[in-house]
């Protein structure tokens, strides 16, 4: 929930990184056509609106209750209070100043009402999801402690530093306006360095092609095993969401474990790469896993792979598994990925075939979709958190956000091609992915069943962009021995996981039951997080250790530039 004060812990950061994420690729269609549309009066609207009509108990029932409850508040005699994790209201005067506390009561009476009506109405799950978002959003806005007139950490900042505070808070605003994502800034655009405080695990780009940069990192130990790790990141963002500060690298605890990793760094796509569509991409994949392999002396590589990433690299495992090539993958490790799409969250729920169209036309006239929009679009599925939030901060106590490096890594957005945007809009209005044949990888029709490499499927159980029954469900689409790992967090929180969090936990096990749920239940439960789990994982299943290689690069792969080369750069 939102938090009245500026978070200035590791711990608060996290809390927000939960709800920022990489992009879902059901979303890329809002993405493209705004969220304000979503907001305006439509056939969900209209079925909401039937159903109470057509029970009316419920509308008479829930006023006669808010009508209680709001006279209670106005003798002063209710006892309503912010759920524990609701931080919005945590300074004293709003329960301390009779007004406050009547106004906060009565905003959080009508907004439980509201909400209370939405789960009376008989909906589908498509509309209610619909719904869901509009409710959250007119609620979240309606909070008294959006009002500078009414919020006093605004009044105890003015006080505190002479009226400076408003100047700092107005400037702010007009700052985030002038540009794109038009949502307040959650981290300021010269807290962190690429390559200096995040990317900054030592190695060199080996390869290098119009689509991506290959980086093979410097060993940290002396032995390493045999079999390779290739990271494949999203299509938006920086790949850097796997080598963020040092202690909280993913691709630096590899290294520690004796690993040799790689990871692709995708091109930052202009109007003129509009025509790269799955097969560039996969095409791309395949060019990397040999350059990989060449350079290691090994026959198959490791896929590690995360959210649109992982959506490209499963169906390359499949192309691979269909031409008599599945043993280069030695093991898929899918993370926060979804494959079946069906029914998952929001971004299901706002596809349909017009919406899925309009986007397409949009990105196709110019060429790509950018991925501001992409952030604004996540940043209202969550408006406590991720707008909210940083109003209060921002401008109505003149703050200016602290340093978070998950956050800086999510400001840091690269654009899509218009193919690219094409083919994942339409494999999730589809489904594709789910049924074996309906799409296709560089000429080869895809059937995840056929890809016999073990895998390794994570999920984070408080992921809103990639719904961990998604990522189960699309677990059991995968052929040969399925580990499934649910973890604490949500969708990077999930991801930036460092060993030593004391309030980190996950559970495995492999995905036998149809019933997410069931299979929650039975799963066991580990303390901590599941990266030592993983690399333990993949050493059973990495052959024997050999020498750490005394340079980078190979044969006709020498080294052209320092880590993290020079597409992450690229604006």
């Amino acid at each position: 929930m939102t938090t009245t004060k500026a978070p200035s812990t590791t711990k608060s950061g996290d809390a927000a990184a939960d709800e920022f994420a990489a992009p879902l690729d059901l979303l890329l269609a809002e993405s493209a056509l705004g969220l304000t549309r979503r907001m305006l009066p439509n056939r969900s609207w209209l079925r909401l609106a039937t159903s109470l009509a057509s029970s009316p108990h419920f509308l008479a029932g829930r006023g006669r209750g808010l009508t209680v409850e709001l006279a209670k508040i106005a003798r002063g005699s209710s006892a309503r209070h912010p759920a524990k994790s609701d931080k919005r209201f945590a300074d004293p005067a709003w329960s301390g100043n009779p007004v406050l506390r009547r106004i906060m009561q009565s905003y959080l009476a009508t907004s439980d009402t509201a909400n209370q009506l939405l789960a009376d109405a008989d909906l589908n799950w498509r509309d209610r999801e619909r719904m869901q978002f509009v409710i959250d959003n007119l609620v979240e806005a309606a909070a008294p402690t959006n009002n500078p007139l009414l919020n006093p950490l605004g009044y105890k900042a003015l006080i505190d530093t002479g009226g400076a505070s408003a100047v700092r808070g107005a400037g702010h605003l007009l700052r985030d306006l002038a540009s794109m994502p038009r949502v307040p800034a959650m981290v300021e655009p010269d807290a962190f360095t690429v390559g200096g405080t995040v990317a900054a695990t030592p190695g060199a780009v080996v390869f290098q092609s119009r689509v991506l940069e290959l980086i093979q990192y410097t060993p940290r130990t002396e032995k390493v095993d045999t079999t390779p790790v290739l990271v494949v990141p999203p299509v938006i963002n920086k790949f850097y969401a796997v080598d963020m500060s040092p202690g909280r690298s993913l691709v630096e605890y590899f290294l520690d474990q004796g690993k040799q990793v790689f990871t692709i760094s995708w091109r930052n796509p202009k109007t003129r790469h509009r025509t790269w569509g799955f097969d560039t991409y996969g095409q791309a994949i395949v060019d990397a896993m040999a350059a990989v392999e060449k350079i290691t002396g090994s026959d198959g590589t490791h896929l590690f792979a995360t959210c649109s990433g992982g959506m490209l690299a499963a169906m390359v495992a499949a192309h691979l598994a269909d031409i008599g090539e599945g043993d280069r993958v030695a093991s898929l490790a899918l993370a926060v990925t979804v494959l079946d799409q069906s029914r998952a969250g929001f971004a299901s729920a706002a596809l349909d075939e017009y919406t899925a169209k309009e986007a397409v036309r949009v990105s196709a006239a110019r060429g790509y979709l950018d991925g501001r929009s992409l952030a604004e679009v996540f940043a209202w599925l969550r408006p406590t958190d991720l707008v909210w939030r940083y109003v209060v901060n921002n401008y109505i106590q003149g703050n200016t956000p602290p340093p978070f490096d998950v956050l800086f890594w999510n400001a840091d957005t690269t654009r899509m091609t218009a193919a690219l945007h094409r083919d994942m809009v339409e494999t999730g209005l589809t489904n594709a992915l789910a049924e074996p044949g309906a799409a296709t990888m560089l000429g080869t029709s895809v059937d995840l069943s056929k890809v016999t490499a073990d895998s390794y499927v994570v999920a984070g159980v408080a992921d809103h962009i990639s719904p961990w029954q998604a990522c189960y469900r699309s677990a059991r689409l995968l052929g040969g021995d399925v580990d499934f790992v649910l973890s604490t967090s949500g969708h990077i929180a999930s991801l930036v996981n460092p060993p030593g969090n004391p309030r980190a936990s996950f559970r495995v096990g492999a995905p036998d039951s149809e019933s997410p749920d069931e299979w929650a239940a039975a799963a066991g439960k580990h303390p901590d997080s599941w990266w030592p789990h993983y690399t333990s994982w993949l050493t059973d299943r990495s052959g024997p250790q050999k020498a750490a290689p005394s340079v980078l690069g190979g044969d006709n792969l020498p080294p052209l530039m320092p880590a993290p080369g020079s597409y992450v750069r690229e604006r």
